[in-house]
């Protein structure tokens, strides 16, 4: 199509030159550049005018068939020597098309190839909720590669055409240096799909960025199930040295207290009505509702737990983490470099999400 641009701009500097300039067409392409450079002149306030393609097409067309002494008269506002540049462009443009091998293209890097576009495209497509920078990790972890984000924008802005049917370190990072020393809770809560509330407690490990377990109780919460649902989510686990947790009314029941104390846990309190002072476990729990619980429905206690027992495997051993680095928060067992060219697709969490493994 651009080559059809200019092939046309070669044949109107042809004729132009073949009718030459005299007469009524001299008179009447210099009123047009006048009137032309009056109507940039009104648009723009600056001390420079800003031209645009179609304004340097246009006063170069019509400088074609003015003799060159009318040129500096009728150049008002631009000048002439913005003229004769533009038709020295042309003549140089179409020599470089005549006579270069290679047909014009500028030597760059190469872009990626066909197997990692076909990737990333199906990546997006199987989890429309990935961004850039997710699609870049779990592409590098899973092939091998060293993909940027600024990469995949570019294959998504290309290849990627939406389904229209498809709608710094924190005080607490600086004490959980080392594995399994600080750990922080927290509780939401969500509806069944009967309307039935349950509570859902969170454990996550502080360095790791893994979760530790779920705890889950239908109905209110006291002392005593705050505790049980604490067991549960941590038994088969060692205790942390210390545990980090919000100033919610229910951490403050002399059970829970009393249940730390037993197991030598020290608890650290996040700071009031400050959210950025419980940073992770708070964007934990938004992960777990945008990907999981605002996808899917549950009937009861036993069918949530299920799904948050296979939500867990997939964050923990799959879904990479910018926090570090592209890395997953545990090293999955078995796990290794998928070859790009020989790969299927697997499922998680009953098919919210699709990640490639080998073969």
């Amino acid at each position: 199509m651009r080559d059809v641009i200019y092939l046309l701009f070669h044949l109107l500097t042809t004729l132009a030159k073949l009718i030459g300039p005299g007469g009524s067409r001299t008179v009447i392409a210099e009123n047009l550049l006048l009137k032309q450079q009056l109507i940039i002149h009104n648009r723009s306030r600056q001390r420079a005018p800003n031209l645009s393609t179609q304004d340097r097409t246009l006063l170069g067309f019509w400088s074609l068939f003015l003799n060159p002494k009318r040129i500096f008269r009728a150049a008002i506002i631009i000048k002439p020597s913005t003229l004769l540049r533009f038709h020295t462009a042309l003549k140089k443009r179409k020599y470089r098309l005549l006579f270069s091998p290679g047909g014009g293209r500028r030597p760059g890097p190469k872009g990626p190839s066909a197997e990692v576009i076909n990737a990333i495209v199906e990546m997006k497509r199987r989890n429309p909720r990935y961004g850039c920078p997710r699609i870049a990790q779990q592409i590098n972890l899973a092939f091998g590669l060293e993909l940027d984000k600024d990469v995949v924008r570019r294959v998504l802005a290309t290849h990627y055409k939406l389904d229209p049917n498809n709608r710094g370190p924190s005080w607490l990072t600086t004490i959980g240096h080392a594995k399994d020393s600080l750990w922080s809770v927290d509780l939401f809560r969500c509806e069944s799909i009967l309307l039935k509330s349950h509570w859902i407690m969170v454990v996550m490990d502080q360095y790791t960025r893994r979760i530790i377990g779920f705890g889950v109780h239908a109905g209110n919460v006291d002392g005593r199930i705050l505790c049980r649902m604490f067991n549960d989510a941590t038994s088969g686990h060692d205790w942390p040295k210390y545990l980090s947790s919000d100033n919610d009314p229910l951490f403050q029941y002399h059970r829970w207290k009393a249940n730390l104390r037993i197991l030598e846990i020290e608890e650290i309190k996040s700071l009031p009505h400050v959210p950025m002072s419980h940073p992770f476990v708070e964007r934990l729990i938004g992960s777990i509702r945008r990907e999981l619980l605002d996808q899917t429905l549950f009937w009861t206690g036993t069918d949530l737990e299920n799904k948050l027992r296979e939500y867990q495997c997939y964050y923990n051993e799959c879904r990479t983490h910018s926090g570090r680095d592209g890395s997953t928060p545990t090293e999955a067992t078995g796990s290794k470099i998928v070859d790009i060219n020989k790969y299927h697709w697997k499922k998680h969490c009953r098919g919210l999400f699709e990640l490639p493994i080998a073969a």
